[in-house]
């Protein structure tokens, strides 16, 4: 069986994780819908993780410091994607959606340093 260049280029993004774009709506759905998939799947097992490890609230705090780590740094790389698109004069809907996601991530930041310090004065009270 012959493989095409993008059959190939697809099974290198698989391979090393990388994430292709696609010019097609349709395609773009059906990579949402399987990512959206492969997540929760992978999410039962860390709800049974989580949920038998986190006994009391200062054992939930490590969790949420490494979860706001990681969505911080997906903000702030995506606010270089967001200058990036601005520079380059790209469709002001998409700079929109762009801004929109930015200030969700670092709302979403916020509160979860707060559920952090919240473990802290819980612990503290204790």
């Amino acid at each position: 069986m012959s493989l095409t260049r993008r059959s190939l280029m697809d099974a290198a993004a698989a391979r090393f994780g990388w994430r292709r774009a696609y010019g097609d709506t349709t395609r773009a759905d059906a990579l949402l819908a399987e990512q959206t998939d492969t997540v929760y799947t992978e999410a039962a097992d860390h709800a049974a993780l989580a949920t038998a490890k986190n006994a009391d609230v200062l054992t939930v705090q490590p969790c949420v410091l490494d979860v706001r780590g990681r969505v911080l740094a997906d903000v702030l790389y995506l606010e270089g994607v967001l200058t990036g698109a601005r520079n380059r004069g790209l469709p002001g809907e998409l700079i929109e959606r762009l801004e929109d996601a930015v200030d969700h991530g670092h709302e979403l930041t916020v509160l979860l340093a707060d559920t952090i310090r919240t473990t802290a004065a819980l612990h503290a009270a204790s």
